[in-house]
């Protein structure tokens, strides 16, 4: 950068051989009263903006004599108070001029106004503190497990069984709550059946489908029985009220024999089978059918997490026709809550617990049926039609639900292991709600 001294008599002088000698925007970088005139430091517009090419902003002058006008307009500028001295520094013309307009870079952001970035935890370290909390809540789910056992003990041989038995630590929890402390352990088994019994929701004689009618589909996943369960009620329908009140749909035209199958099971009960493909096909064979008593409607089976379970539960729910869900008895319950969250809606109507005679205990079936608030129509336990359906017995249910597992079984649980369960349910809940 070519900086220049000029000096003059007076601010005008000095002005002037600038914007002579660098044109006129040039840009003043200071002045000062010298004895006997001014000086001024200036340098060409082409050099600073080579220096500084960003953006300029606009400021008020500083206080010190130093600071840079440009000299598009020469006249604005005044003299700092040293050069008033000059008679020239006094012209009228120079102190009525309005304050020069100031130029300067912007100012960079210094570092410490960046905000800090947040510290991220390696994912190695995340793991170590989880089997730590692991370790710590197990340690203490056998102190509590212990303790609980000693001031408890009814209470907690009771939570042991239930979870042999196959109930979840959740259901469990909630049997035993109010337990009363005074009862021995036959009373407290049979207190805690008593509360199953209360909470289980059952379909008796007088609100038997059967006898009121109406349209009813059987749905579920693969492999639990829908075309054999629609077969029986079907015959059990015929019973009562005859083969000319009762009509069959399939929408299984997928299933290899499956149409088929159901025909077969018409022709023996003297009843009529149709087939239908969409929800247009089956709202005109249900008009078609309106006459009658009972229509019953066998589905394709399907994974409760296949996306055509939301295209099936929405067919009927237009169609106006009830749903009844076939919950195996042979299931696990994590994957029973699965099916139940799937085909669940305000048009299902219930249940049908199905292999029952294939199942070790009915704990873990009945639990899903309770904790889902699902009311039980039938219970199926075979293959003949239509004697192995039956309207559910309550205390047969809950006298398989509670038996205990033999000393000698593999799946029973022993010393402090009831506690690290329940431990370990009660962390995943937690997980979940923080979740939520």
């Amino acid at each position: 950068m070519n900086v220049r001294k000029f000096v003059a008599s007076s601010a005008r002088d000095a002005l002037r051989k600038v914007k002579e000698l660098l044109g006129p925007d040039a840009i003043i970088l200071s002045n000062r009263a010298i004895p006997g005139g001014v000086e001024i430091m200036a340098v060409a517009a082409s050099d600073m903006e080579m220096i500084v090419p960003t953006p300029i902003q606009e400021t008020k002058p500083p206080l010190n004599d130093d600071y840079t006008v440009r000299l598009s307009s020469p006249a604005a500028f005044s003299l700092p108070p040293a050069a008033r001295k000059s008679p020239a520094a006094e012209s009228p013309s120079l102190a009525s001029r309005p304050i020069p307009q100031i130029e300067r870079p912007a100012v960079p952001e210094t570092a410490a106004a960046i905000p800090r970035q947040a510290e991220i935890v390696p994912a190695e370290v995340m793991d170590e503190i989880r089997s730590l909390r692991k370790i710590v809540e197990q340690h203490l789910a056998g102190f509590a497990w212990g303790e609980a056992a000693r001031s408890e003990p009814v209470k907690t041989e009771i939570l042991r069984q239930m979870l042999d038995a196959g109930f979840s630590p959740r259901l469990a929890r909630d049997l035993l709550a109010e337990l009363p402390r005074e009862l021995n352990a036959a009373q407290a088994l049979a207190w805690v059946k008593g509360a199953a019994d209360r909470s289980l929701l059952t379909i008796g004689n007088e609100n038997d489908v059967i006898d009121r009618g109406g349209v009813y589909a059987l749905v579920g996943p693969t492999g639990v029985g829908k075309t054999t369960t629609t077969a029986k009620l079907a015959a059990r329908c015929v019973l009562r009220h005859g083969a000319s009140k009762v009509a069959l749909i399939t929408t299984d035209g997928y299933r290899i024999g499956a149409h088929e199958q159901l025909r077969i099971y018409g022709r023996i009960l003297g009843v009529s089978v149709y087939l239908v493909k969409d929800a247009q096909e089956l709202n005109q064979t249900l008009a078609d059918l309106q006459h009658k008593h009972m229509v019953l409607v066998d589905t394709m089976g399907m994974s409760q997490r296949d996306r055509m379970v939301e295209e099936q539960v929405a067919m009927f729910g237009h169609s106006g026709v009830k749903r009844l869900l076939l919950l195996a008895a042979t299931g696990r319950g994590d994957t029973l809550d699965d099916v139940v969250r799937a085909y669940s809606g305000p048009d299902l109507a219930g249940c049908i617990l199905s292999k029952v005679d294939e199942a070790a205990s009915l704990a873990t079936a009945l639990d899903v049926i309770i904790r889902h608030r699902l009311p039980l129509h039938y219970v199926s336990n075979g293959q003949r039609v239509p004697e192995d359906l039956h309207l559910p017995n309550r205390a047969y249910l809950l006298h398989r639900a509670f038996k205990d597992l033999p000393e000698s079984s593999p799946h029973r649980l022993d010393g402090l292991e009831p506690g690290l369960m329940m431990a370990s349910a009660s962390g995943v809940a937690a997980a979940g709600g923080r979740r939520g």
